[in-house]
């Protein structure tokens, strides 16, 4: 292990996980074989471009680097495109810069347990200036009202209705456990590319209703995707040629954007995924 990366190590980490993000056919979301839901890709570059240098910058709390970052990409494209990103990749930007004991996770379970009320009134700030989808009105810590509580505590109040926040307090299982595992096995058979990224992608949404379509849509729909998802990843897994797969790939993805069904959480875990694993590699000197 080398030690911490530095602040712009952590910035073209993201930028260049944002940007393997976008390469990669991820039905339903915005990608570089097709725009969707109002956005193009354009939008999600410039965003990329914008939020990457508060996310790598050295002496930031979670919550004053999400709001910077969050108040960043407004600015550059005048739209939420990337709050679910920014939202994971704040504290992870913070334990790779923490230069205490123990690896990426274990450094990231004490940045999250010590969140603060000041975290959770920057990052509320954040979320209420971009608006987005399906909030709705809440019994316990609603967006709307200031917190008087930790963002970890506002994140254990919205985590059967958002994955992100599940994340917060599981310390960031799906993407330790899960994405990253799946990420590796991808690479080992097709290498480091964007058909490794789609699999991370389709193992969220095959096997995690996404909660933004939960949020915009109900459990139904959100469980109905999941299961449509699920023979499309089979079937990727399971060829030595993933890209016999694009035409099924597509057809899912026409299908999901004309039922206007965007599978945004799934994407924001993905470009976590990707984050992390670029963080652990600088760690190591890889």
């Amino acid at each position: 292990m080398t030690g911490p990366p530095k602040p712009e190590t952590i910035v073209r980490a993201f930028h260049d996980a944002c940007l393997a993000e976008l390469d990669a056919l991820k039905p339903g979301n915005v990608h570089r074989f097709r725009d969707g839901h109002r956005m193009t890709i354009a939008d999600f570059m410039a965003s990329a471009d914008a939020a990457a240098p508060a996310i790598g910058r050295a002496g930031l709390p979670v919550g004053a680097r999400i709001r910077l970052a969050v108040e960043a990409t407004a600015t550059a494209v005048g739209q939420n495109t990337n709050l679910g990103m920014v939202l994971l990749a704040a504290p992870l930007a913070n334990a790779a810069l923490d230069q205490g004991k123990g690896d990426l996770q274990r450094r990231l379970a004490r940045v999250l347990a010590g969140l603060t009320v000041d975290d959770a009134r920057e990052t509320y700030q954040a979320i209420r200036a971009v608006k987005p989808g399906g909030l709705g009105e809440v019994p316990a810590h609603d967006i709307a009202v200031e917190p008087n509580v930790t963002l970890l505590e506002a994140m254990r109040a919205a985590e059967t209705r958002d994955r992100i926040a599940w994340n917060y307090t599981h310390d960031f299982v799906d993407i330790f456990d899960l994405g990253l595992s799946w990420l590796r096995q991808s690479e080992e058979r097709w290498g480091n590319g964007p058909w490794a990224v789609t699999s991370v992608y389709l193992g969220f949404l095959a096997h995690i209703p996404d909660t933004l379509i939960e949020r915009k849509f109900g459990a139904r729909t959100a469980a109905k995707v999941a299961e449509e998802a699920r023979p499309i990843e089979s079937g990727l897994i399971e060829c030595d040629m993933p890209e016999t797969m694009a035409a099924p790939l597509l057809a899912f993805d026409r299908s999901l954007k004309e039922r206007g069904l965007n599978p945004g959480t799934s994407a924001d875990l993905t470009v976590a995924t990707l984050f992390a694993k670029a963080l652990q590699d600088a760690e190591k000197g890889a």
